[in-house]
Order: C-alpha cells, then sequence, then structure tokens
C-alpha cells in the first residue's frame, strides 16, 4: 500500500482484523470498547486479532508479519497500541514501526497523520517526561536533557520542557535525595571518611545530572548539618 492511502486512512479489508483507523481515539483503540479485539466484524475475526488464533485456536501469523496486510492497517494498529501503553515520542513510535517492518514511507505517512489530530505531540510528550522523572527519580536538567535527546526531542522542544524546572527546584531535589542517602549517618566519622561519603554522593548527584558545583555544596551542607545536630544533642 502507498503512502497516500495510508494517509487518507484506508483500514485493512476485514480479514486483516483492524479497523479502519479515524481521529476519534475512543474508536479506535483495538476493539476495546466493544470487547472485541482488532474491531474485527465478527466474533472468529476479533478472537484472531486478539490471540494471534483462527476460530479453531491454531495460532495464525500475527498482522505485522502477514505479508497479504494492509501496511499502513498495521502501522496504525503498532502506533494506538504503543500509545495504549504510555505516551511515546515520534521517534520512538517511528523504531518500534521499523522493528515490524513497515515500509519507512508508510510509518511516516501514519505518524504525520497522528501528529494532525495530536495523538501524537513531541512537545506534549516532552513536559510530561520532564514532570514525571523529575518528580519521581529527582533528576536533574542534565539528565533529563540527555533523555529526551534519546527520544528524539529537538533541542529547542527539551529546553521549553526543561523551563519547568527552575534552579530552586533542582536544589531542593538535590538535598532531599543527599538526606535520604544520610539517614542513620551519625557524623562522628572522620575527615578521610567524610570525603569518602562527599565522593560517593556527589558522584550520585552527577549521575542523576546535577552540576558538580552544586553537588559537592549541597553534600557539604547537608553533613555539616548532620554534625552540628550531632554536637548539639551531646
Amino acid at each position: 500500500m502507498t503512502a497516500s492511502n495510508a494517509d487518507a486512512g484506508t483500514g485493512a479489508d476485514a480479514g486483516s482484523g483492524f479497523r479502519q483507523w479515524s481521529p476519534d481515539p475512543g474508536r479506535d483503540t483495538g476493539g476495546a470498547d466493544d470487547g472485541r479485539a482488532g474491531g474485527a466484524d465478527d466474533g472468529r475475526a476479533g478472537r484472531a486479532g486478539a490471540g494471534g488464533r483462527s476460530a479453531r485456536g491454531r495460532k495464525g501469523p500475527s498482522p505485522e508479519l502477514d505479508p497479504d496486510a494492509d501496511p499502513a492497517a498495521v502501522a496504525r494498529a503498532i502506533v494506538l497500541r504503543q500509545l495504549t501503553n504510555s505516551p511515546k515520542s515520534r521517534l520512538q513510535l517511528a523504531r518500534k514501526l521499523a522493528e515490524r517492518n513497515v515500509p519507512e514511507d508508510v510509518a511516516e505517512a501514519v505518524l504525520d497523520r497522528f501528529e494532525e489530530v495530536r495523538l501524537v505531540d513531541d512537545a506534549e510528550f516532552a513536559d510530561m517526561w520532564v514532570r514525571s522523572r523529575s518528580q519521581t527519580r529527582k533528576l536533574a536538567k542534565g539528565a533529563l536533557r540527555r533523555e529526551l535527546a534519546d527520544k528524539g526531542i529537538d533541542p529547542d522542544t527539551a529546553a521549553g520542557a526543561l523551563d519547568q524546572l527552575s534552579d530552586a527546584d533542582e536544589e531542593v531535589a538535590a538535598r532531599e535525595l543527599v538526606q535520604r542517602k544520610l539517614r542513620g549517618f551519625t557524623g562522628g566519622e572522620d575527615r578521610a571518611e567524610r570525603e569518602k561519603i562527599t565522593r560517593r554522593l556527589a558522584s550520585m548527584l552527577a549521575r542523576k545530572g546535577y552540576q558538580p558545583s552544586l553537588a559537592f555544596r549541597i553534600v557539604g551542607e547537608v553533613l555539616d548539618a548532620v554534625a552540628g545536630r550531632d554536637s548539639a544533642g551531646d
């Protein structure tokens, strides 16, 4: 099938087990809304699409491996499944389509259509990624920038998403990480031991994308606070 047909949204025939795609995600989620996988027109096709088996229970070829399947319909189904699992960037989806041997021109046309209806949006994905990873993993801008680049987010889009994080946000997150690691630390170790702990904690922060100057400063301040607390308690 040509890219122009894919862009027009032409679906596979009934035997392929896929419904014609439309921009309404509620109507095209692999048939979840009507209980029949792949949106097949009858129960037998639905069972074949869901489990890769024929009506008699024999395992059949998966649609993406079937040489007679409509490449655009297969591509749309793959993209919808991927987006149902979790948000994805355009590059992530393109890589997945390439793994399934979808022709490049078909993949580009399908992804263009998904972008037109905003089911694929790299800017929105980048914003979500930064919010999630900065909160759950306490990652700083350096690490987040590398992750976004790996997912195909262009530098300008990444910079816009990273603007959500201020220097103050990063400092608070770094301090929380160090304090968590130092739970149970008494502050009574000698200088050599303190230097060893400082290097280890600063390295941990560096792996999470924090600048070395910030990392060493935060570690030193937290260690001083722990030592002062213990001295006051004596």
